[in-house]
Protein backbone atom coordinates (compact mmCIF):
# COMPACT_ATOMS: atom_id res chain seq x y z
CA UNK A 1 0.00 0.00 0.00
CA UNK A 2 2.78 2.36 0.65
CA UNK A 3 4.16 1.78 -2.83
CA UNK A 4 0.81 2.56 -4.39
CA UNK A 5 0.41 5.69 -2.33
CA UNK A 6 3.80 6.99 -3.37
CA UNK A 7 3.00 6.23 -7.00
CA UNK A 8 -0.28 8.06 -6.77
CA UNK A 9 1.43 10.92 -5.00
CA UNK A 10 4.15 11.06 -7.64
CA UNK A 11 1.59 10.96 -10.42
CA UNK A 12 -0.41 13.68 -8.75
CA UNK A 13 2.71 15.81 -8.29
CA UNK A 14 3.70 15.71 -11.92
CA UNK A 15 0.43 17.03 -13.31
CA UNK A 16 0.28 19.67 -10.59
CA UNK A 17 3.72 20.91 -11.53
CA UNK A 18 2.69 21.05 -15.20
CA UNK A 19 -0.44 22.90 -14.20
CA UNK A 20 1.62 25.32 -12.14
CA UNK A 21 4.00 25.85 -15.05
CA UNK A 22 1.03 26.42 -17.33
CA UNK A 23 -0.47 28.87 -14.83
CA UNK A 24 2.85 30.69 -14.50
CA UNK A 25 3.08 30.93 -18.31
CA UNK A 26 -0.46 32.26 -18.48
CA UNK A 27 0.27 34.84 -15.77
CA UNK A 28 3.48 35.87 -17.56
CA UNK A 29 1.56 36.23 -20.82
CA UNK A 30 -1.11 38.24 -19.05
CA UNK A 31 1.53 40.50 -17.49
CA UNK A 32 3.17 40.94 -20.90
CA UNK A 33 -0.21 41.75 -22.45
CA UNK A 34 -0.97 44.25 -19.70
CA UNK A 35 2.46 45.84 -20.18
CA UNK A 36 1.89 46.13 -23.94
CA UNK A 37 -1.55 47.66 -23.39
CA UNK A 38 -0.10 50.07 -20.86
CA UNK A 39 2.57 51.16 -23.37
CA UNK A 40 -0.10 51.61 -26.06
CA UNK A 41 -2.16 53.68 -23.65
CA UNK A 42 0.81 55.85 -22.69
CA UNK A 43 1.70 56.41 -26.36
CA UNK A 44 -1.89 57.28 -27.17
CA UNK A 45 -2.06 59.64 -24.21
CA UNK A 46 1.20 61.35 -25.26
CA UNK A 47 -0.07 61.70 -28.84
CA UNK A 48 -3.29 63.24 -27.56
CA UNK A 49 -1.38 65.72 -25.38
CA UNK A 50 0.78 66.67 -28.39
CA UNK A 51 -2.38 67.09 -30.46
CA UNK A 52 -3.88 69.44 -27.87
CA UNK A 53 -0.70 71.53 -27.73
CA UNK A 54 -0.42 71.67 -31.53
CA UNK A 55 -4.04 72.73 -32.03
CA UNK A 56 -3.68 75.35 -29.32
CA UNK A 57 -0.59 76.78 -31.04
CA UNK A 58 -2.33 76.69 -34.42
CA UNK A 59 -5.34 78.52 -32.99
CA UNK A 60 -3.11 81.24 -31.54
CA UNK A 61 -1.25 81.54 -34.85
CA UNK A 62 -4.55 81.77 -36.72
CA UNK A 63 -5.74 84.64 -34.54
CA UNK A 64 -2.42 86.47 -34.85
CA UNK A 65 -2.29 86.08 -38.62
CA UNK A 66 -5.90 87.13 -38.96
CA UNK A 67 -5.22 90.28 -36.96
CA UNK A 68 -1.96 90.79 -38.89
CA UNK A 69 -3.85 90.79 -42.18
CA UNK A 70 -6.35 93.29 -40.81
CA UNK A 71 -3.61 95.51 -39.39
CA UNK A 72 -1.66 95.40 -42.65
CA UNK A 73 -4.73 96.42 -44.61
CA UNK A 74 -5.35 99.37 -42.25
CA UNK A 75 -1.79 100.75 -42.41
CA UNK A 76 -2.45 102.73 -45.63
CA UNK A 77 -5.34 104.45 -43.81
CA UNK A 78 -2.92 105.57 -41.08
CA UNK A 79 -0.54 106.80 -43.79
CA UNK A 80 -3.38 108.77 -45.39
CA UNK A 81 -4.13 110.41 -42.04
CA UNK A 82 -0.46 111.45 -41.73
CA UNK A 83 -0.51 112.96 -45.23
CA UNK A 84 -3.83 114.70 -44.56
CA UNK A 85 -2.47 116.24 -41.36
CA UNK A 86 0.62 117.53 -43.19
CA UNK A 87 -1.55 119.19 -45.86
CA UNK A 88 -3.91 120.67 -43.29
CA UNK A 89 -0.93 122.16 -41.41
CA UNK A 90 0.26 123.76 -44.66
CA UNK A 91 -3.15 125.39 -45.13
CA UNK A 92 -3.25 126.59 -41.50
CA UNK A 93 -6.75 125.31 -40.73
CA UNK A 94 -6.60 124.50 -37.01
CA UNK A 95 -10.19 123.29 -36.59
CA UNK A 96 -9.97 120.72 -39.39
CA UNK A 97 -6.54 119.65 -38.10
CA UNK A 98 -7.97 119.03 -34.63
CA UNK A 99 -10.86 116.98 -36.03
CA UNK A 100 -8.68 114.84 -38.29
CA UNK A 101 -6.13 114.36 -35.49
CA UNK A 102 -8.85 113.18 -33.11
CA UNK A 103 -10.04 110.57 -35.61
CA UNK A 104 -6.47 109.50 -36.38
CA UNK A 105 -5.60 109.17 -32.69
CA UNK A 106 -8.77 107.21 -31.97
CA UNK A 107 -8.02 104.76 -34.81
CA UNK A 108 -4.38 104.41 -33.79
CA UNK A 109 -5.26 103.90 -30.11
CA UNK A 110 -7.71 101.16 -31.08
CA UNK A 111 -5.06 99.42 -33.19
CA UNK A 112 -2.48 99.97 -30.45
CA UNK A 113 -4.75 98.20 -27.96
CA UNK A 114 -4.67 95.20 -30.32
CA UNK A 115 -0.85 95.12 -30.29
CA UNK A 116 0.20 97.53 -33.06
CA UNK A 117 3.33 99.60 -32.39
CA UNK A 118 5.28 102.11 -34.45
CA UNK A 119 8.88 101.15 -35.26
CA UNK A 120 10.84 104.15 -34.00
CA UNK A 121 13.12 105.65 -36.66
CA UNK A 122 14.63 109.11 -36.55
CA UNK A 123 16.60 111.19 -39.00
CA UNK A 124 20.28 110.66 -38.32
CA UNK A 125 19.92 107.07 -37.09
CA UNK A 126 22.35 104.55 -38.51
CA UNK A 127 20.86 102.57 -41.39
CA UNK A 128 20.41 98.85 -40.68
CA UNK A 129 19.19 96.64 -43.53
CA UNK A 130 17.63 94.25 -41.00
CA UNK A 131 15.45 97.00 -39.51
CA UNK A 132 14.84 99.43 -42.39
CA UNK A 133 13.88 99.35 -46.04
CA UNK A 134 15.99 101.74 -48.13
CA UNK A 135 13.93 103.39 -50.84
CA UNK A 136 16.81 105.41 -52.30
CA UNK A 137 20.22 106.89 -51.60
CA UNK A 138 21.03 110.55 -52.03
CA UNK A 139 24.15 112.58 -51.50
CA UNK A 140 24.50 113.24 -47.81
CA UNK A 141 24.11 116.94 -46.90
CA UNK A 142 27.01 116.54 -44.46
CA UNK A 143 29.81 114.05 -43.83
CA UNK A 144 28.30 112.80 -40.57
CA UNK A 145 25.08 111.67 -42.36
CA UNK A 146 26.80 109.20 -44.71
CA UNK A 147 25.27 105.75 -44.19
CA UNK A 148 22.61 107.25 -41.94
CA UNK A 149 18.91 107.91 -42.37
CA UNK A 150 18.21 111.27 -43.97
CA UNK A 151 14.43 111.01 -44.30
CA UNK A 152 11.62 108.63 -43.31
CA UNK A 153 9.23 108.13 -46.22
CA UNK A 154 6.82 105.70 -44.54
CA UNK A 155 6.52 104.61 -40.92
CA UNK A 156 7.17 101.01 -39.95
CA UNK A 157 4.90 98.99 -37.70
CA UNK A 158 5.13 95.97 -35.42
CA UNK A 159 2.36 93.66 -34.32
CA UNK A 160 3.51 92.35 -30.98
CA UNK A 161 7.19 91.64 -31.60
CA UNK A 162 6.84 90.86 -35.31
CA UNK A 163 7.53 93.61 -37.84
CA UNK A 164 4.62 93.73 -40.29
CA UNK A 165 5.98 96.69 -42.27
CA UNK A 166 9.53 97.97 -42.25
CA UNK A 167 10.05 101.74 -42.23
CA UNK A 168 10.91 103.08 -45.69
CA UNK A 169 13.84 105.46 -45.50
CA UNK A 170 16.20 107.54 -47.60
CA UNK A 171 19.87 107.10 -46.72
CA UNK A 172 22.89 109.29 -47.37
CA UNK A 173 25.83 108.16 -49.47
Amino acid sequence: MSKKNTKVKKENKKPKSKEKDLEVDIVKNDVDDIQKEKEKFLRLFAEFENYKKRTSRERIELFSTASQELMTSLLPVLDDFDRANQEIIKNSDDEIYKGVSLIQNKLFDTLKSKGLKIVEVNKGDLFDADDHEAVTQIAAPSEDLKGKIIDVIEKGYKLGEKVIRYPKVVIGK
